[in-house]
């Protein structure tokens, strides 16, 4: 299995695909598929039967995951970067490979 460098939380921006250009933070990461949910990007229409919880039923919009590569990873300055590990003293530490500042 794969180690992801994207996290739950994270600011990112999509680099590829459909929704190119869109930001938006990261509200899960499906570690077994290699995808994110991000929020706001990817948006589908689902057709979904009456039930208790949604006595109409309807067409309700959600987000669809979209695949770690497509991702990108935002700096608090704005701009897209790759991520790396370091160790600092005796703790693993994320850092921006093109700032080399901890994130």
């Amino acid at each position: 299995m794969t180690k992801l460098k994207i996290k739950s939380g994270d600011t990112v921006k999509v680099i590829a695909g459909d929704h190119k250009g869109a930001e938006g933070k990261v509200q899960k990461v499906l570690i077994d598929k290699n995808k994110a949910i991000v929020e706001g990007v990817n948006m589908v229409k689902k057709h979904t039967k009456p039930s208790a919880q949604n006595p109409q039923g309807g067409i309700v919009e959600k987000e669809a995951p979209i695949h770690i590569s497509n991702l990108s990873l935002l700096t608090s300055k704005g701009e897209t970067t790759r991520v790396g590990y370091r160790m600092e003293g005796d703790k693993k530490v994320r850092f921006s490979v093109k700032s080399n500042e901890v994130i």
